[in-house]
């Protein structure tokens, strides 16, 4: 058994950080005391470190399995950086290169290794690693296990192969997006039905969450760019490739650094989109949701969604790209009814079973009601996972809550020219025909003869779209896309027009209002004047130092390490080293440039 001092000294000297947080301590005494962990950790709460510190405590390697190999060299630097013994096995190597890594395992000279599930469970592979010593298997990305979940890759459902290859070697599986569901699935799938289960909180109170109304969402995404994160490092995320390529088009013509990511790229300019995205300060990637898992960079300031996820577990996973480094940080969305109809559609035209398709609807209905509530984001995006929460004071629902109004007329309206024109058209038409336009298309079908044309005139066109979104939100209207995204009527809307229900509904507007400024928002430093000039200079040297070396600049130091050096500004060796995310090696290695920097 590993005596916790031993850990935390592990902790200190070579990552520089002073304690554990939440249950890393309990998680890395269990698995470096051989035990197996499946571990549900938010992003950015510290999931590495369960694995990092056991795989130094503990005789032997530790593999790593991880599913995007662009990233592993990074992650590779990174360990290297702390002096940490790591390398890599994937099929960017070549023959000389993956020789010398094996001879380098075989010999007991790594601490980690990083492998690509496909490589690992490879006969020449698991033989390899048969002839190792093994400190532990860390499964990354667990989630991808489950053929339910948004990430599903079928290479892991082979990984139960370590199971029964190893039975003496720990294994961890962590993740930061998993209902009970999937959960059950991971360690089912994975041969972990014994292991101890850590779940720690999913809240990311450091990230502020807003949705707004869909009105022009490329002037909207630019309004928010500018005012709340110029210069800084984002990722955008659309569904279609095509709108990726515009968007990333648009946004570089109005001066911003964008860069484009999708599958259909070539591999080439997608890994050099990556690589600047990665090494280089103030990037904005615009990406489908391939762009993503298991990215390092701590100091992404804003993740944003131009269309609507799948569900909130995607939604979860991909905001919490953002804000790693535990600053402040902003997940940023714009949707619309459209994005609805589109995404049922999609569901119900894919070749999926009825029972897929079915889970998929009711993770899409979660999402829309986060959207939709007027109540907490946060609480509401906790209560999916199973965690009560207050009131966050973060989310733009709390720092500008939003007005709700009796929308029982207007939703009885709204249900009635449903009924009254055949549950056979889309909102457009209908709100058309709510508002008395007398065009071709209403006339065609006769609808300027119904009782309820013209009666609302006196709700404006996007208040309409506003009621319409909600009513699918609520449950009260379906999308039947086999009619082209018609709209008919669902069961609870019998109620509303027979008069038994109520319907309370938010006020949307195209913005948000009014927020706290930067300096003041949850977990934000504050840095006066002469502060914020030495944090530059700080981020210039290094930047002039991942340059040198060919390393991503957050493999140096952290944007939350820097802000705290500016804060603090130590005066010597020591007062450094009690700078969070400043071990020994790094201590060594930059002490003596940082103490010029600040003046001592």
């Amino acid at each position: 058994m590993v005596s916790p001092s031993k850990a935390l000294s592990v902790l200190r000297e070579t990552f520089g950080h002073p304690e554990f947080r939440g249950a890393q301590a309990e998680i890395v005494e269990h698995l470096a005391g051989g035990g197996d962990a499946l571990v549900l950790m938010p992003t950015g709460g510290g999931k590495s470190l369960c694995y990092q510190v056991p795989s130094l405590l503990r005789p032997g390697t530790g593999i790593v399995i991880s599913p995007l190999i662009a990233l592993m060299e990074d992650q590779v630097a990174a360990m290297t950086q702390l002096g940490v013994r790591a390398g890599v096995l994937n099929s960017t190597l070549d023959a000389a290169k993956a020789r010398a890594t094996e001879r380098d395992l075989i010999e007991g000279r790594l601490d980690l290794l990083y492998v690509a599930p496909e490589r690992l469970t490879t006969p020449r592979c698991l033989e390899l690693l048969g002839a190792a010593r093994l400190a532990l298997f860390a499964i990354d990305e667990a989630h991808c296990v489950s053929q339910w979940g948004h990430d599903f890759r079928p290479e892991y459902l082979q990984l139960s192969v370590l199971h029964e290859r190893f039975p003496e070697v720990p294994r961890i599986a962590l993740t930061a997006t998993a209902d009970p569901v999937t959960r059950r699935e991971i360690a089912q799938r994975l041969g972990l039905g014994d292991a101890r289960v850590f779940v720690s909180s999913f809240d990311r109170p450091n990230i502020t969450y807003s949705i707004v109304e869909k009105v022009d969402a490329r002037a909207q995404l630019l309004r928010f760019i500018r005012a709340e994160h110029a210069a800084d490092a984002g990722i955008v995320y659309c569904l279609s490739r095509k709108k990726v390529e515009e968007t990333a088009a648009w946004l570089a013509a109005q001066g911003i650094t964008a860069l484009p990511y999708h599958a259909g790229m070539d591999a080439a300019r997608r890994s050099a989109h990556q690589a600047r995205f990665q090494r280089e300060e103030g990037v904005v990637v615009v990406a489908t949701i391939a762009f993503g898992m298991g990215i390092d960079k701590p100091d992404v300031r804003f993740v944003a969604h131009l269309d609507l996820p799948k569900s909130i577990e995607g939604y979860y996973q991909e905001t919490g790209r953002a804000g790693r480094d535990q600053a402040p940080a902003d997940a940023w969305m714009t949707y619309g009814l459209a994005d609805v109809v589109q995404l049922r559609r999609l569901i119900e035209t894919s070749e999926a079973s009825e029972d897929y398709k079915r889970v998929s609807g009711a993770k899409l209905d979660a999402l829309l009601g986060l959207c939709e509530t007027a109540q907490c984001r946060r609480v509401r995006l906790l209560q999916y996972f199973g965690e009560e929460s207050a009131p966050c004071g973060n989310c733009d629902n709390c720092l500008v809550p939003p007005e709700t109004w009796d929308a029982t007329e207007a939703a009885r309206k709204a249900l009635s020219a449903i009924y009254r024109t055949g549950q056979r058209f889309g909102a457009m038409h209908l709100i058309d025909v709510l508002r008395g336009r007398d065009n071709e298309r209403v006339r065609r079908w006769h609808h300027e003869e119904l009782s309820v044309f013209g009666v609302g005139r006196d709700l404006e066109e996007g208040l309409w779209r506003s009621v319409f979104r909600q009513l699918v939100a609520l449950g009260m209207v379906e999308v039947d896309h086999e009619a082209y995204g018609a709209l008919k009527l669902a069961e609870p809307a019998r109620r509303v027009l027979k008069g038994l229900d109520e319907v309370q509904m938010r006020r949307s507007a195209d913005t948000p209002g009014p927020r706290r400024t930067r300096a003041t928002r949850v977990g934000a430093p504050e840095l006066d004047g002469p502060g914020a000039l030495l944090l530059s200079h700080l981020k210039a040297w290094r930047l002039e130092e991942a340059r040198a070396q060919s390393v991503p600049a957050y493999v140096i130091l952290n944007d939350s390490t820097l802000s705290q050096l500016a804060l603090r500004r130590p005066e010597d060796l020591a007062g450094l080293a009690q700078i969070n995310g400043i071990g020994a090696k790094k201590l060594e290695r930059y002490g003596p440039a940082l103490l010029r920097i600040l003046g001592r």
